[in-house]
């Protein structure tokens, strides 16, 4: 399946810039308290529709809590991300995902399937959080 192209309209600027000045993981209701707050007019549909389009042309990643809630970071590059986040606090880092995308290619290769999509999401607790509990 082809990426679709992303078309920047002024709404879309403003989620997608609103997106990229969040340190970390954001949920759409969040990213759209904080842009209502900051004085933008943008409605939780707009949100969540714009973040589901920066999601399939590459332009933000997205993992789900331990809750099920989708959550999105702006990408700042065109690779394809793997993140380790904090349960607690939501602290991420990336980590290296070469192996994981190595193995997809060669079950993909394998099996005869095309397009084949994953999802691989590790979650824990961070070092600030575990020293929290101490």
């Amino acid at each position: 399946m082809p990426v679709p192209p992303w078309r920047e309209t002024p709404q879309r600027a403003l989620v997608r810039q609103a997106l990229a000045g969040c340190p970390g993981f954001v949920s759409a209701q969040l990213l759209h308290i904080r842009m209502v707050s900051a004085g933008a007019s943008v409605g939780l549909s707009t949100v969540y529709r714009t973040l589901t389009a920066l999601t399939a042309a590459g332009l933000a990643d997205v993992v789900r809590d331990d809750h099920g809630e989708r959550l999105y970071r702006h990408r700042p590059g065109t690779d394809h991300q793997h993140y380790l986040i904090c349960r607690r606090c939501g602290h991420s880092l990336a980590v290296e995902s070469g192996p994981v995308e190595r193995w997809a290619a060669r079950i993909a290769a394998q099996s005869g399937f095309a397009d084949v999509h994953h999802t691989v999401e590790l979650a824990g607790t961070c070092t600030a959080c575990t020293a929290e509990n101490d």
